[in-house]
């Protein structure tokens, strides 16, 4: 989803079922000896990290799922988004006391252990509810396929986007026939954007947020462009850095460019880049969670991926997705309806959009309904171009190489050091990541088989 802190990621307190604040006790599980709803013979307990308006969006689709299936019920618990998610999940699975559904975020699969912690999907029972591989980004499918297995069945993508106000830029002269953004191929292109934006930004507005002094934000953002610049991380065997400092270097001098030339004031943190888009800045870059706050804010507004200012389409992207934590007697009633369950979250994942997220279940793209959906219309093609974080253990939303090198990114960006003493520091800590050990089963990415 977002990032930790922010209000609309706060928990929502007893909706939805029992909503659980970071305690690591296993009430939020229940026992088998708890009373079936009416009419029910089968119980499905499912864990999520939705909160805030993802909350009421996947109550609405377990509401929908739950008025076609009266004879499953479904125990929903809402769980602490971030870390302590996975520890708790984690600590589940490990003491047999997993639910029989739980999402997380796909880049944190590699390194859950899958075949310890995770167990993998039976694809034949996911087709007979109506999801089939075919049916979904051939990529994504295969970031949730460990040694041949599927282990994570994809709800979605959640990109980083940029945002922008059509009145300012039409003020401007940067939109084109079509009332959109006009189309930027360069770094040169982009900060002349930025420049004419400025000349028709009312005083006291900075023309971009771009969360400069967030870790996350700032590695999202490096990921992104490190790609369209074809930059690579590690070798296929995960022995080996192959990070390419130079590249790491234009993207960061790029990044710290927005404020030397004036465009993001640094005395401007947090959520700042949001507040000042709505009351008229031109541009922020946040993720597609924030298209209900702007809607809600009545803005003339569009939004595109991140601009392909090195020549490449990509922009950062991550993906919720279910997953079934171990159960040493997997299978039977629960297990199939935890199936059922979540194939027809995925199928059903138009509500889902309303939040801002792109669903992964491809001809949802395809209906009318989608299509008439605005910005996210406008910025579908992401599925396409996808950025997404090396496939190692120590990957993945909130995951441990964001908290190493994000901050790394940041120093850059806002002046606190040179961009190419940033890229040798980045360089260094992958290499000591790759030559650690994960501590859900005591092995190196090289040794955990992490390759589709």
């Amino acid at each position: 989803m977002g990032r930790p802190g922010l209000n609309r990621r706060q928990l929502l307190a007893g909706v939805g079922g029992l909503t659980v604040a970071g305690s690591f006790g296993f009430a939020a599980l229940g026992t088998g000896a708890d009373a079936l709803a009416s009419g029910a013979d089968t119980r499905v307990r499912y864990w999520n990290l939705f909160s805030g308006g993802d909350g009421y969006n996947m109550i609405a689709m377990l509401d929908s799922f739950r008025a076609e299936h009266p004879d499953t019920e479904v125990k929903d618990s809402t769980l602490q988004w971030g870390s302590p998610f996975y520890t708790k999940l984690a600590m589940a699975a490990a003491g047999n006391r997993a639910p029989d559904l739980g999402v997380m975020h796909l880049g944190r699969v590699t390194g859950f252990s899958p075949g310890r912690l995770l167990d993998p999907w039976d694809t034949d029972l996911l087709a007979k509810y109506g999801v089939r591989e075919a049916d979904f980004n051939p990529e994504l499918w295969k970031r949730g396929v460990i040694d041949g297995k599927l282990y994570a069945l994809p709800l979605d993508i959640h990109v980083q986007l940029c945002f922008y106000r059509k009145d300012v830029l039409e003020r401007a002269g940067l939109l084109d026939p079509d009332g959109r953004m006009v189309r930027v191929t360069s770094t040169d292109e982009w900060f002349d954007v930025l420049k004419e934006a400025r000349k028709a930004t009312a005083k006291g507005l900075q023309t971009i947020g771009l969360w400069h002094n967030d870790q996350n934000f700032q590695w999202w953002f490096f990921v992104a462009f490190y790609t369209q610049l074809g930059g690579t991380w590690f070798n296929d065997a995960q022995t080996e850095v192959t990070f390419d400092t130079g590249k790491a270097t234009q993207v960061l001098e790029f990044l710290r460019r927005h404020i030397t030339d004036g465009h993001a004031d640094p005395g401007f943190g947090g959520g700042a880049g949001a507040e000042q888009f709505v009351n008229g800045a031109p541009f922020a870059w946040e993720g597609n969670w924030s298209v209900p706050v702007f809607d809600g804010a009545k803005l003339d507004y569009g939004a595109t991926p991140l601009p392909p200012v090195f020549g490449r389409q990509a922009t950062h992207a991550e993906s919720h997705a279910f997953v079934l934590p171990h159960q040493a007697d997997r299978g039977g009633a629960a297990d199939e309806g935890a199936h059922r369950l979540a194939a027809h979250v995925v199928r059903n994942a138009l509500a889902w959009a309303g939040g801002g997220h792109i669903p992964a279940h491809t001809p949802t793209l395809t209906t009318d309904a989608y299509r008439k959906l605005t910005p996210q219309s406008e910025y579908v093609s992401a599925m396409d171009h996808q950025a997404t974080e090396p496939k190692v253990w120590f990957a993945g939303s909130t995951g441990i190489l964001a908290q190493r090198v994000g901050p790394l990114v940041v120093s850059s960006t806002v002046g606190s050091a040179a961009p190419d003493a940033v890229a040798r520091r980045m360089e260094s800590t992958l290499t000591r990541l790759l030559a650690t050990k994960n501590p859900m089963d005591g092995r190196t990415a090289a040794q955990g088989g992490a390759l589709a």
